[in-house]
């Protein structure tokens, strides 16, 4: 069969190559095309763009680059005309995504949604749209099988996939290390607004040595320009090493997203930074108001076990003040046990498997 994959961002490329990497062993005859990362590209060989080229974070950056985004819309739609795969699969990413999906029900292609849309958080109403044009949804965190059980629409509960990436590269038991890790995102936008107030810390914890967890695609010298010269004699960059470095790490500084979930998973205490634009923010403080926390770990457990630091609230004093509390036995334990329950209630492992499972079967029953 032929795939055409869309996902745009980090998480998305390491979720979707893992994701081709189990249907490849069910489908022998498998093809594909892609939008996403370099995980994407060496699984596919065949990346039609890249997502830093059309990924963009926050409202007010999405409004201004909106020209390209149209361009690319239309231009994913061509190339899906061309390609003419018997699968789209679209891996998170939903702003983009579901006009994808929408246009192509039209046009008679099967849709298959895996990492669903946050319906929970913002726009319920896409559900309508979900129903008419989704022929099959997968969602990974535990109570979205409830959820859209609640709006009349069968979905399959996966599992999440970082339970398999982390089960495969992490070694727990080695001994945490003086390191403190930084993870500020992997867009350009965040990073640059992010990594300079998580770096303005380093002068007040001399014994450690922080480490810049660099995202895939950049390189060292884009993180180095935010350096102050002199400052900060005790920072490393590590480039493909965030599994080991987190591993090392006694605390992390990261940025909201799939990480904090990784560093939950890892163990590693963390405190979550977010910062956007002020136009961003206010849009999602409207759009977001039934949302009580913005990290993974804590919209799980629904709990404060993270502390999250947003906007005006991620400052320098803020985040010393909250990363000696989690370095200290009394924190580092507390966010511990919490780690601990949020594993146990993502008990579910083989995401990948199960959903290319899924996809496969769907279409040998369609054609049967």
């Amino acid at each position: 069969m032929r795939y055409y994959i869309i996902a745009g961002e980090a998480s998305g490329d390491l979720h979707g190559s893992n994701l081709i990497k189990e249907i490849k062993k069910l489908d022998s005859n498998s093809e594909f095309r892609c939008w996403g990362g370099d995980l994407l590209k060496e699984q596919s060989n065949n990346l039609v763009r890249h997502y830093k080229d059309y990924s963009y974070m926050g409202f007010y950056e999405v409004f201004m680059n909106l020209k390209t985004i149209v361009n690319n819309i239309s231009f994913c739609k061509k190339d899906i005309l061309k390609y003419n795969p018997d699968a789209i699969i679209y891996v998170d990413f939903p702003g983009f995504n579901m006009r994808i999906a929408k246009w192509a029900k039209s046009k008679n292609f099967t849709n298959h949604f895996y990492i669903s849309p946050q319906l929970w958080a913002w726009k319920e109403n896409r559900i309508k749209t979900i129903k008419k044009v989704i022929d099959q949804m997968f969602v990974i965190l535990p109570f979205e099988k409830e959820y859209y059980n609640k709006l009349k629409y069968n979905v399959f509960y996966v599992g999440h996939p970082l339970l398999d990436v982390l089960k495969k590269n992490m070694k727990l038991n080695q001994s945490r290390k003086k390191l403190i890790a930084l993870l500020p995102g992997s867009r350009d936008q965040e990073i640059s607004k992010i990594l300079p107030v998580m770096l303005s810390v380093t002068k007040y914890f001399k014994t450690y040595k922080f480490i810049i967890c660099a995202a895939p695609s950049k390189t060292k010298s884009f993180y180095e320009k935010f350096f102050i010269k002199g400052q900060y004699e005790n920072i490393d960059i590590k480039e493909n090493q965030t599994y080991e470095v987190l591993e090392k790490s006694s605390a992390a500084l990261v940025t909201s997203g799939t990480a904090t979930l990784e560093a939950a998973l890892i163990k590693t205490p963390q405190v979550v930074c977010y910062k956007s634009s002020w136009i961003s923010i206010l849009i999602g403080k409207v759009l977001l108001r039934n949302l009580k926390f913005i990290s993974l770990v804590n919209l799980i457990l629904n709990k404060a076990a993270v502390k999250e630091l947003i906007q005006g609230d991620l400052n320098t004093k803020n985040i010393k003040k909250n990363l000696e509390y989690i370095l200290s036995d009394k924190g580092r334990k507390k966010v511990i046990d919490s780690y601990n329950k949020l594993e146990n209630l993502l008990n579910k492992k083989g995401a990948s498997r199960e959903t290319a499972k899924k996809i496969i079967a769907y279409h040998l029953e369609s054609n049967s």
